[in-house]
């Protein structure tokens, strides 16, 4: 591979990856997915590469670095979203509380869709 072309290659990962920085603080999930083939496809090329210099990577690792960074403070976000989420799910269909003995006790929370029509 001639320099021109590793440089071609350093410049599209370069982009990409400030493309999945902007996507990871907008928040915008499917572009981060859709990202993913073609950095994958590119860190590849990358991999095959035999005597690349460390300086002409050191940016894109610090890049790497700092949009992982990122991508699992998005996880994390998410994962204590559906957290929370399944904790309401479950107090809507019962309630835990303790009696006045201290032992705890489960109130089923059926809700009843019916609607009464008046007249």
């Amino acid at each position: 591979m001639t320099q021109d072309d590793m440089q071609t290659l350093i410049d599209r990962l370069d982009k990409l990856l400030e493309t999945e920085r902007a996507a990871l603080l907008a928040g915008d999930l499917e572009t981060i997915g859709s990202l993913l083939t073609q950095k994958e496809r590119l860190i590849d090329r990358f991999n095959a590469l035999e005597g690349t210099r460390e300086p002409d990577l050191a940016g894109l690792q610090q890049k790497v670095q700092r949009n992982q960074v990122l991508l699992d403070g998005a996880l994390e976000g998410i994962r204590r979203v559906a957290s929370r989420m399944a904790a309401i799910r479950q107090v809507r269909r019962s309630l835990a509380t303790y009696d006045e003995t201290g032992k705890r006790r489960t109130i089923d929370g059926t809700m009843a869709h019916n609607v009464e029509k008046r007249a």
